[in-house]
């Protein structure tokens, strides 16, 4: 996949699939098995219009375009703090204007706020890990600094990157995962086979420190997600679940329409689930599989498209 459509497939993909989970965040599955999702819909839990993202994309696009701001060489985490802060106050990059943030976010934007150091900015206790930090973590993916590092420099990048909101290891763990996964999507492998290979490769490049969390992760990465039952899925705010969850649903499907709905029929913590799903699901089957109605609905989407232009061009600049 070139580097445009990469970039076009991770936002538009990314963005569409928050949307899709809007209107129905917080439901349970019980209410999804009752009422699926099987195409779009608005206002509901957040009474938004048809295509209204969320904080998961507002701060995606934060993200993509700090990395713009910053070009090819460097990634300025000052900058990204303080167009999270503008994205919380002054509605930067919402489809309209903030109407979700997750706890832990605006606690690390309240101490970038007073002060702190954007590396340090994102809580490290337990209760921290929440899904903050990997659902907006995918255009990092794209930028030379990953793509050219070792592994300890690409664990080193996305540590620095999802400590601006959550500094716990085992966040730093998911993100470490979600973007190998992400990079092996965006190299051609299928769906199966890039999540074969993450799990036969990613234990043994890890740090020590990371390597304490590996048991958080033993679903994932013995191979056999795909498997499990929907039962045996969890998809709440917890960054493992979130995890867990997405993974299952891109492991089970095979387009793109699918792939997000499996997500946002998981219920609760809809929009984040489709989200991380959605990205990895763009750079799996291009944005040409994206549905023409749901693009059509997309807030924002002329904007979209030319951040994704940009980033592609600042990057490779």
């Amino acid at each position: 996949m070139d580097i445009l459509s990469a970039c076009r497939s991770i936002l538009l993909g990314h963005a569409i699939a928050d949307s899709m989970g809007v209107p129905v965040e917080f439901e349970d599955r019980t209410e999804r098995q009752l009422d699926p999702v099987v195409g779009i819909r608005g206002y509901g839990t957040f009474n938004q219009p048809p295509g209204t993202f969320s904080d998961d994309f507002s701060l995606t696009a934060c993200l993509a375009e700090s990395l713009c701001a910053s070009g090819s060489q460097r990634v300025d985490l000052t900058d990204l703090g303080n167009r999270f802060t503008n994205w919380l106050r002054y509605n930067y990059w919402a489809a309209d204007s903030v109407f979700d943030i997750g706890i832990a976010t605006r606690a690390a934007i309240e101490r970038l706020e007073r002060g702190s150091p954007a590396e340090r900015a994102g809580g490290n206790e337990e209760f921290d890990n929440g899904n903050g930090s990997i659902m907006r973590i995918l255009p990092l993916l794209i930028h030379p600094l990953w793509q050219n590092g070792s592994p300890d420099e690409r664990q080193a990048l996305t540590e620095r990157v999802a400590s601006v909101t959550h500094r716990h290891p085992r966040s730093i763990f998911a993100c470490c995962l979600y973007l190998e996964i992400a990079n092996q999507l965006l190299h051609g492998r299928s769906c199966q086979d890039a999540y074969a290979e993450v799990c036969r490769t990613f234990i043994p490049s890890l740090s020590k420190r990371l390597k304490k969390e590996e048991v958080h992760f033993s679903r994932i990465l013995d191979g056999k997600l795909g498997e499990l039952p929907e039962g045996a899925i969890e998809s709440g705010g917890y960054i493992v679940h979130t995890l867990e969850a997405s993974l299952w649903c891109l492991l089970r499907q095979e387009t793109y329409a699918a792939t997000v709905l499996a997500a946002v029929n998981l219920g609760f913590d809809t929009d984040t689930t489709a989200a991380v799903a959605g990205g990895l699901a763009a750079l799996a089957y291009g944005e040409q599989d994206i549905p023409d109605s749901w693009l059509g609905i997309l807030a924002r989407r002329n904007d979209i498209e030319d951040l994704a232009e940009r980033l592609a061009t600042r990057i490779c600049s």
